[in-house]
């Protein structure tokens, strides 16, 4: 039998969760994306801060495939008497990559009002503003209104999420793709598409899919999503930033664009289960699946939280590397997320109660 063309529902999936409007505390659209495409595979669960899972009954121990829903974004902190807005950031932003951009502002209603950050033109600028960094409390949002008034009219209230403009875009070779929130867009898709994939096997585990809130702004939903999942081991899956762009060590690179999805050992957030770790590389070498290994300086994802869960979870992040996240424009290798879904498709075939067992079996 020839291997499944999974081509078609990475890109449906891609493109419907990488456009939907999704910063920390605001992630409605993504859930609603994510649970309709898993309500009729298994029991939905939720927790009082908006994560969201949906469980395939079944014997054996609990394995959990974890995305995030949030993207980095911004709230509304101000409006000012000239009808800008002003922003506090959600999650981490480099200002650089800000000015004149264009945003999305959810309202109270659920209408969207576009924006763009403001930019002095160079006409106005000395020599020494020219290569100042501004830091974001200085950057202001311009939505067409000339007065609070107006503002007011359109609906745009303080706390309101702000999200980036960007659409899902193939590029020129047709395997690699540009959009916004591939961190962490990646791991919801790769959660979704794995647990459909799987839907007609008979599984040595129970698994469960899932999507935490909150992520960017300090892992805050992974904690109540491993208090509603109980899982005995779980897969992070994410959209870890590449390196393999000008300006860094090409022979350092652990994370390429074509080069499979990203097995990382560790990072400052947490340190992996390195058994975890030696089966998720032996099982890619015996099924040709892409991939490369990484350790990481700087960094962190949800295993920060998962791992500490009850009396421990063993923890392996599973990545699709993505160059230029917490941007308006990452991009990423189609093969490396289609290599992330492999992946964690064949280690939730070899996740039985033996194999989790010996896990954490110290003696």
């Amino acid at each position: 039998m020839p291997p499944l063309d999974l081509k078609p529902d990475a890109l449906r999936l891609l493109q419907a969760l990488t456009e939907a409007h999704g910063v920390p505390g605001a992630e409605d659209a993504v859930r609603r994306l994510f649970l309709r495409e898993l309500a009729p595979l298994g029991e939905v669960h939720t927790d009082r801060l908006g994560s969201a899972a949906v469980e395939r009954p079944g014997p054996g121990p609990r394995v959990l495939l974890a995305g995030h829903f949030d993207e980095v974004g911004f709230a509304v902190q101000h409006i000012t008497s000239q009808g800008f807005l002003k922003l506090v950031p959600l999650g981490g932003w480099w200002t650089h990559t800000l000015l004149a951009q264009r945003l999305r502002i959810l309202t109270r209603s659920g209408r969207e009002v576009l924006g763009v950050i403001g930019s002095t033109p160079p006409h106005f600028l000395g020599d020494a503003a020219k290569d100042k960094l501004l830091p974001i409390d200085q950057l202001y949002v311009d939505i067409g209104a000339s007065s609070r008034a107006e503002v007011d009219a359109l609906g745009v209230s303080l706390g309101d999420p702000v999200a980036p403009d960007s659409a899902f875009t193939p590029l020129a070779n047709g395997a690699r793709f540009l959009a916004k929130a591939f961190d962490n867009r990646c791991g919801v898709a790769a959660a979704v598409q794995t647990m459909q994939l799987l839907r007609e096997e008979s599984l040595p585990c129970q698994l469960i899919a899932a999507a935490s809130v909150q992520e960017e702004v300090g892992c805050r939903g992974a904690t109540t999503l491993a208090a509603l999942t109980r899982p005995d081991v779980a897969l992070i899956l994410e959209g870890t930033p590449a390196d393999d762009t000008p300006g860094l060590p090409p022979d350092d690179s652990q994370g390429s664009l074509g080069r499979g999805v990203q097995i990382r050992l560790l990072d400052p957030s947490a340190l992996m289960n390195r058994r975890l770790a030696d089966l998720a590389i032996q099982t890619a070498q015996a099924h040709g699946i892409p991939h490369q290994v990484a350790v990481r300086r700087s960094g962190g994802t949800d295993a920060k939280s998962f791992q500490l869960h009850h009396n421990g979870v063993p923890c392996l992040v599973l990545g699709t590397p993505a160059r230029y996240i917490h941007s308006h424009n990452s991009l990423i290798h189609l093969e490396d997320y289609l290599s992330a879904v492999r992946l964690s498709a064949a280690l939730v075939r070899r996740l039985d109660a033996p194999t989790v067992a010996a896990l954490t079996h110290w003696s």
